[in-house]
Formats: structure tokens, sequence, C-alpha cells
């Protein structure tokens, strides 16, 4: 049998042999501190020059972002295994076989930068710095949720997390206003927002893009292009699937979704061109989601089994990232056992908490309505409903 303990600045590993205790210990100088590695090159519309062809990867960054995505994909599996009990009741869209996305965009901007994106929004509410807890809390709609538990899986926010938002495309006109505030305000920040393929042809995109041209607004559109609207593939809905493209006078890059370093190194060149004052810019991820759009969707209907395999096979962003660090000696397999044991633990305990933690009294339903007034009565069902909101 295999242990390890961590020791200080050595991995310690114990090995019991026919009754003999071996200790082998190896120091974390063993490992590769930082690598160079190859990422696919992206593909461009109206830029000369696009992100770098060539990532740096620091072991402490490599063991980061594989427990991040490692974090989200348990959380969501969680999230499933509570829906089949009906613990988590409504609307659950999961986010597992897009965690590149969220782990690598996160990487590459600042925790002051804003990020508003559509309903499956659980890896984001993580990124953006929300504890498991808190998200499995909401999810259960209990009172320490992120949303005191009223909100759910669509509306979670956060400090700089603008959500969660459960009307298709509609968070993306409210991400170029967020970005003209920031334009306003002369903070240099930027403003990522996020939407999937299945709200790519809404006009409300269009007159966001048109706006946010004309007053060059330091906004990041990203299309998470997970290959499926609901149950209708980019090919059946799009008459033109480069979603990058689709801004015209927009400046676009289509970027490997599955992979964090591409996202990573894409996103700072995305943000870097923001803050520079050129405008907006768009970027498609090309990602895949292992669930179906939500979990009345079986998911299977539409695509097939082995579509999916497949692509959890030769794609799947955690095991690419574990074996670029494996074969470039970052980190053990022991060591990265570990981190799932730790993960897994920590995501169990959230999960006691969640279905242990009391749901929201009644009194407390219209409560926050407004952020700061004094507190009003506010009209039920039926007359004699004696509700108050509290800011």
């Amino acid at each position: 049998c295999v242990h390890l303990q961590p020791l200080a600045s050595r991995l310690v590993f114990c090995c019991v042999l026919q009754g003999a205790r071996v200790v082998v210990s190896r120091s974390f100088t063993d490992f590769t501190p930082q690598v160079t590695l190859d990422i696919k090159k992206c593909d461009l519309h109206r830029l000369e020059d696009g992100p770098p062809e060539k990532a740096e990867l620091t072991r402490e960054q490599g063991l980061q972002y594989y427990r991040v995505m490692q974090t989200i994909r348990r959380m969501e599996l969680k999230a499933d295994q509570l829906y089949k009990q009906k613990i988590i009741r409504g609307f659950c869209h999961l986010y597992d076989g897009q965690e590149a996305c969220a782990a690598g965009i996160e990487a590459a901007i600042t925790p002051t930068d804003h990020l508003i994106t559509a309903y499956r929004a659980h890896g984001y509410t993580f990124t953006r710095g929300v504890s498991i807890k808190e998200i499995m809390a909401e999810l259960t709609g209990r009172k320490g949720g992120v949303a005191k538990g009223k909100g759910g899986s669509m509306h979670m926010y956060a400090p700089h997390f603008y959500g969660g938002n459960g009307i298709v495309g509609a968070q993306v006109p409210l991400g170029a206003g967020i970005a003209l505030a920031c334009q306003y305000q002369g903070n240099n920040q930027v403003c990522v927002t996020l939407y999937g393929d299945g709200a790519a042809n809404q006009g409300q995109l269009f007159e966001s893009f048109n706006m946010a041209a004309l007053w060059k607004l330091p906004c990041i559109f990203i299309c998470e292009n997970n290959k499926y609207g609901m149950g209708t593939s980019v090919e059946r809905a799009s008459a033109s699937t480069d979603y990058y493209k689709r801004g015209d006078f927009i400046p676009g890059i289509r970027v490997d979704g599955m992979d964090v370093l591409c996202v990573r190194e894409a996103t700072k060149f995305a943000a870097e061109h923001c803050r520079s004052g050129k405008g907006p810019i768009i970027m498609e991820l090309q990602t895949y989601r292992y669930h179906g759009h939500s979990m009345s969707d079986p998911g299977v209907s539409y695509r097939t089994r082995d579509e999916i395999q497949e692509v959890r096979s030769k794609s799947d962003p955690i095991s690419m990232l574990k074996d670029r660090m494996l074969d470039n000696n970052m980190a053990s397999v022991e060591e990265l056992k570990e981190i799932d044991i730790s993960i897994r633990k920590e995501v169990e305990e959230a999960t006691q908490f969640s279905t242990s933690d009391p749901e929201p009294p009644l009194e407390d339903l219209c409560n926050h309505i407004f952020h700061n007034n004094p507190p009003l009565e506010v009209r039920g069902t039926h007359p004699w409903a004696a509700l108050k909101s509290v800011s």
C-alpha cells in the first residue's frame, strides 16, 4: 500500500512490504519548477497577431489549476447525485467538461475585474471566490447559501460577479453596461461577459456588440461553444458556426476551450486588448458538456454515448493538465491523488452542511429587495399578507 504524508518540504511515501515498513522520501526540489509548453494556435478575426503558441506553467500554477478544475468536477457530480435524490429541485445546469474555461479565465484576470454569465454558473461562482459550502447550500435552498437560499442554481453572486442569469442572452447587454461603468470610472478594469452558442443568434447580442464597438468598451464577450444549444447542434441552429467572427467589426479569437493554458493565454491577450483602449473583443471557447443541457435532459437523445466518451478520453481538461504535469515531472501520481481525496472530503462536508442547514424562514422571503432602504411592507397575494422587506 502507498500512503502520502506531506511533511514540511518533502513528500514521504510509506510502503509496507511483507511486514517490513520502507520509507521512501522525495523532496519537492525533485520536481520541475517550471516548463514551457506548446499550445494550440488560435484562429483570428480582424487581428494581425494573436495569443502566443507557447505557455509557461509553474508547478504551483499547475497544482492550483488542477485543484480548481477537480473541485468544480466533484461539486457538479455531487449536485447530480443530490438532484436525483430530489434534495436539489428546479432548474440545475451542470458544468462538468467545461472546467478549463472557468479556471483559465480566472487565471488571466484580476479579482477586481468583473464577470457575468448565464445559468450554467456553479463553476464561475467558485472561481470568483465563493466557498463550496455556500454553493452547495444555495443549490439545496438553505439559509447558509450564497444568496441565503433564495436564488438556487441559476442565481448566485459575489463581489465583481453578477450571476447567474436565467434568461437566455440577457446577461450580454448587462455585461456591456458593466464595461461602460469601468470605462466611466477609469479604473482599468474589464468585464468578461459569457454566453453560450444557444444564445449567439439573439438580437440583443448584436445590439450590445454595436454599442460596445461604438464606445470602445473594455468588454470581453466570450461564447462558450459546447456544441449544443439545449438539444440542438450548432450546425442545425446557426447558418455560421464561426462565433468568433460574429462581431463582424469586432476582432475575434477562436480558442481550444478544453485546454486551461490556451484559455488563460487567450484571455490574457483579450484583457490586454481591452485595457489598452482598443475596445471590445470576442472569444469563442470550443468546449463540451458531459451532462445534458439541464438535469431534466438525459443528454443522449441528440448525441451518442460514444461521442461523449470520445471527448472524455481524448480531450478531458483535467486529464490533459494531469498528463502534462506528470510527463514533465511537475507532480507525482500520489500527490495528485492526495489532492483528489482532500477535495472529495471538502465536497462531502459541504454536502452535509447543505442538507442539515435550515431553510430560510418565511419572514425572510422579501428581504433585500433594495440595497439600502428603510423597512417597507410588501404586497402579498392577498390583503392580509403581512410581509416586510429589510435591506
